[in-house]
C-alpha cells in the first residue's frame, strides 16, 4: 500500500536563534543604498528568513606553541681564565702597536730634522768656502818648469791672487799658460786654505828645421819652440823638402825618430823624407847611412838597426838597409 506523499515527512524544524540583547525589539528598516551615478543598481536579494540564517562564528584559533629557547651553557672557570688571558694579550698587543707607531714617527721626524740640519750646515760651509777671505788664493807654486821661467808663469797668473779658491778662473789660467809654447800640458792642484799648485809638463825638442837665416827648434807635434842662428847641438836636422810641419813626410820622419832607442837617436845627424815611404837617416861620425823605407813597423826596424850598429865598427863607412827588417842588409862603402 502506497503512502501518500507528505505524510511520512516531518515539518521542518526551525533553528533556535540565540538570544541577543536586541531580541524582542522591532528591527529598524534598513535604508536603501545610494545608487552610484552612471550605474544601475541591482536589487538586493531578499533576506532569507531568520530561521534559515546560520550564525557567523569564527573557529577558535589554536595558539601556536613557541619553540623553547635554547639556554646557553654558562662558561666554566677554565674558559673564563682563557678569555681573561686572551684579553690581556690583546691589550698588550695594542699597546705594543701604539708604541711601535709612535717610535716610527719619532724616528721619521728625527731623520727629517737631521737631514735638514745637515743641509743647513752644508750651505753654510759652501758659503764660507766661496765667499770667505780665509780661503782666498795667496800662494801660487809652479812645479816641473825648467826650460820655462817659473817667475814668468807666476807673473802671468798674478791676477788670480786674492780670489777664493772656489772661484778661481781656470779658463783664464788655460789662456795665460797657452802663451808659453814650451808648455805641453799642465795639471792644477788646489791645497786649502790658500795654495794653488800648477804641475808643468814641458815640450821636448825633437829636431831642427833649417830655414833662411837660421834654425827652428820643433817638438814631435811640430810646435816651434825657439829660433837660433846657429844649429843647436845634439838635435838632428829634419829635412822634409819644405819648411812646413804638417806634411806626411815630416810626420813620417818624426815617427821614425820617436821609435829609435836613445843609443841610436843620439847618433842621428840628419833625417830626410820626401814621402812617407822613403825615410833615410845619416849618422854622425863617418857618415853611415840608413835606408829606412816607410814608417811602418818602425819599432821592429829600430831594434834591428841597433843590433846591426852594435856589431859594426863605428869608423866603417857602411849602409844599413832595414826597409825589410826580416832580411836586413849591411852594405860597405
Amino acid at each position: 500500500m502506497k503512502r501518500p506523499e507528505g505524510f511520512d515527512q516531518h515539518p521542518p524544524r526551525t533553528p533556535e536563534v540565540p538570544a541577543t540583547p536586541n531580541a524582542g525589539r522591532p528591527s529598524a528598516p534598513r535604508k536603501p543604498r545610494r545608487e552610484r551615478a552612471g550605474r544601475a543598481t541591482k536589487s538586493a536579494p531578499e533576506l532569507a528568513p531568520a530561521a534559515s540564517a546560520k550564525p557567523a562564528t569564527k573557529p577558535a584559533r589554536t595558539p601556536r606553541s613557541r619553540p623553547a629557547e635554547r639556554s646557553e651553557p654558562k662558561p666554566t672557570a677554565p674558559a673564563r681564565s682563557e678569555a681573561r688571558k686572551a684579553a690581556r694579550l690583546r691589550r698588550r698587543y695594542e699597546r705594543g702597536e701604539v708604541r711601535r707607531f709612535t717610535r716610527r714617527s719619532r724616528h721619521r721626524r728625527a731623520g727629517w730634522l737631521s737631514a735638514a740640519g745637515a743641509l743647513v750646515v752644508l750651505c753654510l760651509l759652501v758659503t764660507v768656502a766661496v765667499y770667505s777671505p780665509l780661503l782666498a788664493l795667496k800662494t801660487l807654486k809652479i812645479e816641473g818648469a825648467s826650460s820655462v821661467s817659473a817667475a814668468e808663469i807666476r807673473s802671468a797668473l798674478a791676477g788670480q791672487i786674492g780670489t777664493p779658491l772656489a772661484l778661481v778662473d781656470f779658463d783664464k789660467i788655460k789662456t795665460d799658460l797657452g802663451k808659453f809654447p814650451l808648455i805641453r800640458s799642465y795639471v792644477t792642484e788646489t791645497v786649502p786654505p790658500n795654495t794653488l799648485i800648477i804641475h808643468i809638463v814641458e815640450r821636448t825638442p825633437l829636431g831642427v828645421i833649417a830655414r833662411a837665416g837660421g834654425y827652428t827648434v820643433v817638438d814631435a807635434a811640430g810646435v816651434t819652440l825657439s829660433h837660433a842662428t846657429e844649429r843647436p847641438p845634439k838635435l838632428p836636422i829634419i829635412d822634409s823638402g819644405s819648411s812646413t810641419t804638417t806634411s806626411t813626410a815630416f810626420k813620417a820622419a818624426v815617427s821614425v825618430l820617436l821609435a829609435l832607442p836613445a843609443s841610436v837617436s843620439s847618433k842621428v845627424d840628419t833625417i830626410s823624407a820626401r814621402t812617407k815611404d822613403d825615410v833615410t837617416l845619416v849618422l854622425d861620425g863617418v857618415g853611415q847611412r840608413v835606408v829606412w823605407g816607410s814608417a811602418e813597423r818602425s819599432a821592429v826596424k829600430a831594434r834591428v838597426l841597433a843590433d846591426l850598429i852594435s856589431h859594426q865598427n863605428a869608423n866603417s863607412v857602411v849602409e844599413y838597409d832595414v826597409s825589410a827588417p826580416n832580411s836586413a842588409v849591411v852594405r860597405s862603402g
